[in-house]
């Protein structure tokens, strides 16, 4: 058992998130710049189930907010790609909306008032008290972005969840319980070393990377490039009659409200709806213009300005540029679009294809790949040769699976991680690879069976046959319900 939770780990996660809502306090965090499908409000769909990018964004948050906590603030950007942070912050919404569309094929639904119960189970929201206030509540909300219609769907949405998946609980048996507490007493004594690549030495002459990029040539290509003509609307201002301003904004009163909600009377607001006024006037001039553009009866005095953008050179936005390279000789004109307050209108006149980078043009890229692919060979070679003869640390006396403050070369959470691995290996004397690179070569030097209480596993127990269940539950909705997936570049 102990073997499938670490070789299956990553479905832990189905009933760690399923637990609880994380409350959002570490903002959102961006992860740069994708290339979307046609459903721009959507990265995903599962089913019936659409997961949105502020979903994601909010997933990618807590996720990071979590593993910079383990690294004890030192965790980045560098590391979340190492990580694969964002396919998890996907992976993790995707396995919630295939339950979500089990209990929708159930017909199961959470009420307000489970929602507000569990509100009032959550301390944060207390006062000093200690009881639920909804001011406190609001007030916490705000500080971090949120409306509460948006916490408590989220909330209702959690809720849900757990109520499908206890719809099959899960008990331990006395049997179960019997093996989890003798392979929780099992105790080694060690001699370990710890090997990074921080201690291999990569020639990086062109001698020995020019093979490199020759190998993988086609990985290095240039951009492809659009050449536009651009037409930049100048912004309108106009003069309008009492009568047009009141018209507007009686028929537009709920832009214009105070930070409270209420809406603002006219005369204090008056200047906002003629920017409104003439924010539209821009928008139907440069409507005019576009047309006039496709049937070729532009005004003569209007400038025409050519630009080359290329995804990685792309004055306007990541939104626009997606429309741009949906353009096509047979279809080259894009309707008025509006950046930073301006609107511009496009022609396609040229679409220049991606072509294979020199080595001279793809050094400075293939420099990082080369050296971290061959730092990984080389360690691993290194890690064969040492094996049988190494001497490193020695563990002060007998270490679990759950001494990981004890293993004092590494950092904790890379302790973890050794310790959960060496405990499910048959070799005496081998080395494990871990997540962030690093190999620890050990040997066991003495093995003994501790005489100790393990009043946790039953708990353990219950929470990996749930995660062998949700498991089996999460391949079974893949196959019924269809995942189709937006967002490119995980």
């Amino acid at each position: 058992m102990i073997t499938w939770m670490q070789r299956h780990k990553k479905w832990l996660i189905v009933t760690i998130w399923i637990s609880t809502i994380a409350f959002v306090g570490a903002g959102f965090v961006g992860w740069g710049q994708y290339s979307y499908g046609d459903k721009a409000g959507a990265v995903a769909k599962v089913g019936n189930v659409e997961i949105t990018m502020g979903e994601m964004q909010k997933s990618y948050s807590r996720l990071y907010a979590k593993f910079n906590q383990m690294f004890q603030g030192n965790f980045d950007e560098e590391k979340a790609k190492q990580f694969g942070l964002q396919k998890k912050a996907l992976d993790q919404l995707i396995q919630q909306a295939l339950i979500l569309n089990l209990a929708e094929s159930y017909s199961l639904e959470v009420t307000d008032a489970e929602v507000l119960a569990e509100l009032k189970t959550q301390k944060y929201f207390f006062n000093q008290e200690g009881v639920f206030d909804k001011e406190v509540y609001k007030q916490a909300l705000s500080r971090n972005n949120m409306t509460m219609k948006e916490y408590e769907d989220e909330l209702k949405k959690s809720l849900l969840i757990m109520k499908t998946l206890a719809l099959l609980p899960v008990e331990e048996s006395a049997n179960e319980k019997d093996i989890m507490s003798t392979v929780m007493s099992i105790a080694d004594k060690l001699n370990y070393k710890v090997l990074s690549q921080e201690d291999i030495v990569v020639d990086t002459s062109d001698t020995a990377l020019k093979p490199f990029w020759e190998k993988n040539a086609q990985n290095y290509k240039t951009d492809v490039t659009y050449e536009l003509k651009v037409i930049k609307q100048a912004p309108v201002s106009k003069t309008y009659d009492d009568v047009k301003i009141s018209s507007h904004y009686a028929d537009n009163k709920t832009h214009f409200k105070a930070e409270d909600g209420k809406i603002l009377p006219l005369e204090k607001v008056k200047s906002a709806v003629i920017a409104e006024l003439d924010a539209k006037a821009t928008k139907d001039a440069a409507l005019r213009s576009y047309i006039a553009y496709k049937k070729g009866k532009l005004d003569k005095n209007t400038a025409i300005t050519q630009v080359i953008v290329s995804k990685s050179n792309n004055p306007y936005n990541t939104e626009v540029f997606e429309k741009i390279t949906k353009l096509s000789p047979t279809s080259p004109f894009m309707k008025p679009v509006l950046v930073d307050g301006v609107y511009y209108i496009f022609e396609l006149t040229k679409v220049n294809p991606a072509q294979t980078k020199t080595y001279e043009e793809a050094k400075a890229e293939v420099l990082p790949s080369y050296i971290a692919q061959t730092k990984t060979a080389k360690l691993n070679e290194l890690a064969i040769a040492s094996v049988d003869t190494f001497t490193g640390t020695t563990t002060k006396g007998f270490i679990t699976n759950a001494d990981a403050e004890k293993v004092t070369d590494l950092s904790l959470i890379n302790a973890k991680e050794f310790l959960s691995k060496l405990f499910t290996s048959t070799k005496k004397k081998s080395y494990i690879v871990l997540n962030d690179g690093k190999i620890v070569l050990y040997n066991i030097l003495e093995q003994k069976l501790l005489q100790k209480q393990n009043n946790g596993q039953a708990n353990s127990i219950v929470q990996l046959k749930s995660a062998m269940f949700n498991e089996g539950l999460i391949k079974n909705l893949q196959n019924k319900y269809q995942t189709e997936i937006f967002i490119q570049g995980l």
